[in-house]
């Protein structure tokens, strides 16, 4: 991945247990934010889907599809970097990198 710090679709994000940086898109409960999260294929625990990575078994943290507008692959360890990233906040997801198909 030559561009790491770029939001993607979330039809592009990996499925495969890594983790991820994800944009929670804003609701009654607060506005958008960045979550770590990964891919479940499910387990005794919980169903296929999405899951906060500070999930533990007993206590599941999911996220419906909907909730989630796009992601970015964790960012390497930089000490000039002083901050996460920003939760995307364009109005089209046309904007974002790659058509989402």
């Amino acid at each position: 991945m030559s561009e790491p710090d770029r939001w993607r679709h979330m039809a592009s994000a990996p499925r495969d247990g890594r983790r991820i940086l994800v944009t929670v898109r804003s609701s009654e409960q607060g506005p958008a934010e960045v979550d770590v999260a990964y891919w479940s294929n499910g387990d005794r625990f919980g169903a296929e889907g999405w899951r906060a990575s500070d999930s533990a078994p007993g206590c599941i943290v999911a996220y419906a599809e909907p909730e989630l507008k796009c992601w970015m692959p964790m960012p390497s360890a930089n000490l000039n970097r002083a901050s996460a990233p920003s939760p995307w906040e364009g109005d089209d997801d046309r904007e974002l990198d790659g058509s989402g198909i």
